[in-house]
């Protein structure tokens, strides 16, 4: 039975491993017979493509999207520049996404989104806002980060408004686990930011606890907790929404140091 939670909420997926590291693809060590235990941090509901989403994916696939059975990318090559890197995970409709892609063209961005017609509906905005430092995948971050994007890489990683799983038992869901906050550890350089917000306190709490206890890393807070909400990173319709419904909003931001 599917779990009701909000709709337009971005989507993630945890997976969990139990395999060697000598595989280089989850699918390649199921194909082997591995075990392999996965905890999804989301319920997926791909919905219909409007007209104009499936109109981008067909037009411009080819030019935005990457494939994850492509394998490890070079970046510099993918943009033709050395620009420092963005990625973002989760970005829903991609809106803001675009948005900051669009006010630091001195930045390359990569999206990972696992909805489909939120991926359309962000290559379909990039393109009409004339958007050409960006790149996006529609599949499972957790496997893009393993399979696909090389180690030290990253000037920053996002992470905002993840589903918060409400209630205590599906907590595991969450995506942000001391497994997940090691993985963007590895693909960030030294110096890299990983940037997280969330409409949820109890979440907020229990993303800075994780961070907090993670080693490599050093708390951006003035007050070794949240940071306010830098102007990098637009108003999005889930802060707006919360601001009306009267709920706080968290920004954390932890740097990689080792």
């Amino acid at each position: 039975m599917a779990l009701n939670i909000d709709n337009m909420r971005p989507n993630f997926c945890v997976r969990k491993i139990m395999t060697e590291r000598t595989h280089k693809t989850i699918e390649q060590a199921e194909q082997e017979g591995k075990y392999i235990r996965k905890v999804r941090s989301f319920v997926k509901r791909e919905g219909r493509l409007t007209k104009a989403q499936a109109r981008a994916l067909e037009l411009y696939w080819g030019d935005m999207g990457l494939n994850h059975q492509d394998g490890m990318i070079d970046i510099n090559t993918l943009f033709a520049n050395d620009n420092p890197v963005v990625l973002e995970i989760g970005f829903g409709m991609g809106k803001s996404l675009v948005e900051m892609a669009k006010n630091a063209p001195e930045l390359n961005f990569i999206g990972i989104e696992v909805h489909k017609p939120g991926v359309g509906a962000c290559i379909a905005l990039a393109k009409e806002q004339g958007v050409d430092n960006l790149k996006v995948y529609e599949h499972d971050a957790i496997e893009i980060l393993a399979d696909c994007i090389p180690d030290g890489s990253l000037t920053t990683v996002q992470l905002f408004f993840p589903d918060p799983w409400h209630k205590k038992k599906h907590h595991k869901r969450r995506i942000v686990q001391p497994e997940f906050v090691e993985s963007i550890r590895r693909k960030l350089k030294v110096g890299g930011v990983f940037h997280m917000a969330t409409d949820w306190q109890n979440y907020a709490e229990c993303m800075l606890e994780d961070m907090q206890s993670a080693p490599g890393y050093k708390n951006l807070s003035e007050t070794n907790d949240y940071v306010p909400r830098p102007d990098s990173r637009p108003l999005t319709k889930f802060e707006n929404r919360g601001q009306r419904l009267g709920h706080g909003v968290w920004d954390l931001q932890f740097e990689r140091v080792d």
